[in-house]
């Protein structure tokens, strides 16, 4: 037989387990070095060079 859940509490525990895993998201996107961005926008820039060049028309 299945345990019996207050649905509040398991709302309010999974949002805030959500909340959390957004800060770490943000916090790794936006605690970065100068440097640590500008390589991120190089390799973005690189990648996406080499899709449009494979791009078929």
């Amino acid at each position: 037989m299945a345990d019996v859940v207050n649905l509040r509490n398991w709302r309010k525990t999974r949002e805030r387990e959500e909340a959390e895993a957004q800060a770490a998201a943000n916090r790794a996107a936006h605690g970065r070095t100068k440097a640590q961005k500008q390589r991120d926008a190089e390799e973005e820039a690189k990648r996406r060079a080499l899709l449009d060049q494979a791009r078929l028309d």
